[in-house]
């Protein structure tokens, strides 16, 4: 992954199906139901962050929270905290999500903390590893001995129904086996309960939080759970809280196949795009390119192999930004020219750290902070599987996926031939999952709370603008929508003036009007 907050707040970002964990558990706030006084007592103990890389002015520190808020007796695991000191007085604290799901905190705060600079004239700058993510008991699907628990890799391509659903059962064992505990409490309504266990051992009375694209549905999903205790809101890239994970699919194919295009037409521009200059010619040949490397994957550096598959996961996640287009570029014609993978790795995460085939299995009671490098390298999907389906109560029935496969691989090649078998294979994994959580799309609606600040960016490849209107009137009034004209996943970090208004609004409490907006250019 790259180390910006551009890149996980868009990474992270796609509002993807992936593969599932249990139910989250819907408890009680803090003083309704089981006895969480222990743990909303608790102070955080800062100190230097441990790593070479860590900015020496990054702090870092922890909470407990219980791994079953119904049953808070039964187990705890450890949240990873970071941040930055307020530069004066501090009015106290302003909680970061970059997205994902399964985006890490800490990383991306310590990489990209001068995006958020300013808001330290007022606050102390925080961010957290999710519960399954990163540092914070991080789930995993295993290594390259698992290879076959993927669906891509045991026939789901092949319109083979009985081997996808084979496939999808490996892939379920392979993570249950590889997570640990936290996998059947993984998910956003428990993740909000944590935020909220964080306010408190912050000091802070009320929550003052930034979330980009999936950090959105988090930041609903806290508002909804703790009304009276929402202070300043922003919601930037903004999620659907009523679409099926099948609908999500097909809409991220979609955007995707919109952007994949307009790279295309820019890369063909350059006398040094490895698809030549034939914008046509140029976009069939990513299509052969992805179908070839699906037939015979190239070996990397570290062991494994490199199917189209990665490669279209590693282009899409470069295409969350035009500022990235230039290394998706170079990256691509390191592949083309010398079977060269290493720079597409990097861009999807693959290659950030040296030992491919560490796995890290969480301890068998959910747990202490995972030290950095031993957190496993396919934790980021594995938890962006893990979260997307436990958020959600709908599962392909073994009957639908026999009876709908072919339709279903029609429906997404359709919209986009390079990332609709991707995306549709993100949804069937969570074929045999218990069922989802449906209080996201039944509570979180209706609010009553302090007003909340929605970002919504017209070209936003990962979620489109109209889930930002659907968003706020789903909301209610305490939603107030600022119309960004631009291209690009999230505006914080691409636009002057939504990072201005954002600011003067956490800052100093300076709404703009609901329906105003940042021009393209600015």
């Amino acid at each position: 992954m790259l180390s910006t907050h551009r890149r996980c707040a868009l990474v992270g970002t796609a509002t993807l199906a992936l593969l599932g964990a249990g139910l989250p558990a819907v408890s009680a706030a803090a003083d309704d139901g089981p006895d969480l006084s222990r743990f909303y007592g608790q102070k955080i103990k800062w100190s230097a962050c441990r790593g070479e890389e860590m900015p020496k002015d990054l702090q870092c520190g922890k909470v407990t929270v219980p791994l079953d808020y119904a049953k808070p007796a039964g187990g705890t695991l450890d949240v990873a905290l970071a941040r930055y000191r307020a530069t004066g007085k501090s009015r106290g604290s302003v909680l970061l999500n970059f997205g994902g799901p399964g985006g890490a905190g800490v990383s991306e705060l310590a990489a990209g903390g001068k995006d958020f600079m300013d808001l330290t004239n007022g606050y102390d700058v925080v961010t957290f590893d999710p519960r399954g993510v990163g540092q914070s008991s991080p789930v995993s699907c295993g290594d390259g001995a698992d290879a076959a628990a993927d669906p891509a890799n045991a026939g789901a391509d092949d319109g083979d129904p009985q081997a996808t659903l084979k496939a999808l059962q490996k892939a379920a064992a392979a993570c249950t086996k590889h997570s640990g505990p936290v996998l059947r409490h993984i998910g956003t309504v428990n993740a909000s309960r944590d935020m909220d266990v964080m306010r408190q051992a912050l000091g802070d009375k009320k929550l003052n939080y930034l979330g980009f694209s999936y950090g959105t549905r988090l930041g609903a999903v806290y508002a909804a759970q703790f009304p009276k205790k929402v202070g300043r809101m922003v919601l930037d890239g903004v999620d659907t809280l009523t679409e099926p994970l099948s609908e999500q699919g097909l809409v991220s194919a979609e955007g995707q196949q919109t952007a994949l295009e307009d790279f295309i037409t820019w890369c063909a521009k350059d006398v040094a795009c490895p698809f030549g200059q034939d914008v046509r010619t140029a976009q069939q040949q990513v299509v052969r390119l992805v179908d070839s490397l699906d037939e015979d994957p190239v070996p990397t550096d570290f062991g494994q192999q490199f199917s189209g598959q990665d490669l279209v996961g590693s282009i899409g996640q470069a295409l969350y930004s035009e500022q990235l287009w230039p290394t998706l570029e170079q990256a691509l014609a390191s592949l083309v020219q010398d079977g060269d993978t290493r720079d597409l790795m990097q861009l999807s995460g693959g290659a950030s750290l040296p030992d491919i085939r560490r796995t890290a299995t969480a301890p068998a009671d959910g747990g202490g902070l995972v030290d950095a490098q031993d957190v496993p390298l396919d934790n980021l999907p594995a938890a962006l599987m893990a979260i997307n389906c436990a958020d959600d109560p709908d599962r392909p029935t073994a009957g639908q996926v026999t009876r709908d496969l072919d339709a279903l691989r029609a429906e997404y090649e359709r919209v986009s031939p390079v990332f609709g078998p991707y995306r549709l294979t993100e949804v069937l994994m969570c074929y045999g999952r218990p069922k989802g959580t449906d209080y996201i799309r039944d509570k979180v609606r209706d609010l009553h709370t302090a007003k909340m600040l929605l970002v919504g960016t017209r070209g936003d490849p990962a979620t489109p603008y109209r889930w930002t209107v659907e968003t706020a009137e789903r909301l209610g009034s305490s939603a107030v929508v600022l119309d960004n004209k631009g291209e690009g996943h999230t505006g914080y970090a691409s636009s002057k003036c939504v990072h201005r208004k954002v600011d003067d609004f956490l800052l100093y409490g300076s709404l703009p009007h609901s329906g105003s907006s940042c021009g393209s250019d600015d």
